[in-house]
């Protein structure tokens, strides 16, 4: 942003602030794209204000990450404007989600995408999908996602999964909330499923993880994925789920054994007067990132 003057100042919509490096998109190696639809939900509204909300969280963390012992903001993260979705059928959302996402992708970014609901993720995988051959997907969620239709759209976030695996397979991590119908067909779908009642039951269950999926992973992270005693700011939780500090460590497994080259954060509906799962998700979000780039500035 030109201002005819300066002075130290806090910019909400930039991941991380303004400080201490700023950066230009040309140079930055993340662009972050929020994408604030909130069309499909289907319990409590409210996603559409996540990705303001993550970005206001964000101009408040340290960015120094002790876990890694690094600063990863300085590999250059590029904040772009929110979308806007006034007009316009799902499927031309989606088409415009796509077309936007190939953008970034092709000028050889990494995406970092702030939903908005989970119905985001399958164009976006699409774009990445276009450029890397067998792509798969990690998602960590509460929902299966595998509907093939609901509530009069095949692009509804209950289908947002059913509409990802026509571009890339997948491993979904943390589910306990599935229809009768979808029961049904998971077993028949390019996917493995780490059911939450039982997954822990194996001490590698990690490990397992990983192994399922291909070289080049994009994640998805729907917030409902966490216990919600820690995110309860999402439109529709689910008792149980993962913790801090495992999901931390799936995280960086993954990442550690795989080639990661895009994520999404997907589902927060932020609650007033809570602002605690505001900062968790930016929080995340730059522990993905320091996990992914942080070997570079070693």
């Amino acid at each position: 942003m030109n201002l005819p003057f300066e002075y130290e100042r806090i910019a909400a919509g930039e991941f991380g602030g303004t400080t201490p490096t700023t950066t230009d998109f040309e140079r930055a190696r993340v662009v972050i794209l929020p994408v604030p639809l909130d069309r499909t939900t289907s319990y409590v509204p409210g996603t559409r204000n996540g990705p303001h909300e993550i970005l206001a969280a964000s101009s408040h963390m340290e960015l120094w990450d002790e876990e890694t012992q690094t600063d990863v903001h300085s590999i250059g993260i590029f904040t772009l404007p929110e979308m806007e979705f006034p007009l316009g059928t799902m499927e031309e959302v989606i088409r415009e989600i796509r077309r936007v996402a190939t953008e970034i992708v092709s000028r050889g970014k990494f995406p970092f995408v702030l939903g908005g609901e989970h119905s985001i993720t399958a164009p976006v995988v699409a774009s990445l999908a276009s450029k890397y051959d067998k792509l798969s997907v990690l998602q960590i969620d509460a929902h299966a996602d595998l509907r093939e239709s609901f509530m009069g759209t095949p692009h509804n976030h209950a289908c947002a999964m059913r509409r990802t695996l026509e571009f890339a397979r997948a491993t979904q991590v943390g589910i306990r909330s599935l229809s009768t119908e979808e029961a049904a067909v998971a077993p028949t779908l390019p996917t493995e499923i780490f059911y939450d009642f039982n997954m822990r039951d194996d001490p590698d269950w990690i490990e397992r993880v990983v192994d399922s999926l291909s070289e080049t992973v994009y994640i998805t992270i729907d917030v409902d994925g966490f216990d919600p005693a820690i995110m309860p700011a999402t439109g529709t939780p689910e008792p149980g789920g993962l913790a801090w500090r495992e999901a931390l460590s799936l995280l960086r497994r993954v990442i550690e054994r795989r080639t990661v080259v895009g994520c999404d954060l997907v589902e927060l509906s932020p609650m007033a007067g809570n602002i605690a799962p505001n900062f968790m998700c930016a929080k995340l979000i730059y522990k993905i990132l320091s996990y992914r780039f942080g070997q570079e500035l070693d």
